[in-house]
């Protein structure tokens, strides 16, 4: 029989069986008391306390790191995953995730991380609730047939010059 730290045991066994690095980063949270500790009986009760707390602890900061620094259309799949999983709609399950907000952070989590997976989220939201390879210039209404387009060197001319109102620069 293989001995495994308590971190390893939490990364093979607990967390191998959750779909998704979201779902996984959920569950961490959830597993987050009031004050900061964390508790998993399972855990505790093999690897003791301190060991399993500290596991906790530290896999929570790996999930965190790993979501912040997954590119965005990689979490769009993640969602996909992650949200059949808790059995939600993509749009709901990154709601839930937007409402939980810092509750998915672990204790001290570092300068700047609750701002970052905010913003992460609200991107996340943002793209789900998009439709697929949309993007600003591709949804603006076509320009209208009455209205010639415009050469590309006068649209230039016209950013490099300043604009004037009675002569003065402004």
């Amino acid at each position: 029989m293989t001995l495994f730290s308590a971190l390893d045991d939490l990364r093979n066994t607990t967390l191998r069986a959750i779909s998704g690095v979201l779902r996984r980063l959920e569950y961490l949270s959830r597993l987050k008391d009031t004050g900061g500790g964390y508790a998993h009986w399972g855990l505790a009760h093999v690897h003791g306390d301190g060991s399993a707390e500290k596991a906790m602890a530290q896999a929570h900061r790996e999930h965190v790191s790993r979501v912040l620094s997954t590119p965005l259309r990689d979490l769009v799949e993640d969602i996909q995953l992650s949200s059949e999983s808790a059995g939600m709609a993509p749009s709901l399950y990154v709601e839930r995730l937007c409402k939980q907000g810092v509750e998915l952070l672990p204790a001290e989590p570092g300068a700047g991380a609750g701002r970052h997976l905010s913003s992460v989220l609200h991107a996340l939201s943002m793209l789900v609730r998009s439709p697929r390879g949309a993007n600003r210039r591709a949804s603006r209404p076509p320009q209208s047939p009455d209205r010639p387009l415009r050469p590309l060197a006068d649209i230039a001319a016209r950013e490099e010059a300043p604009e004037t109102r009675g002569g003065i620069a402004g």
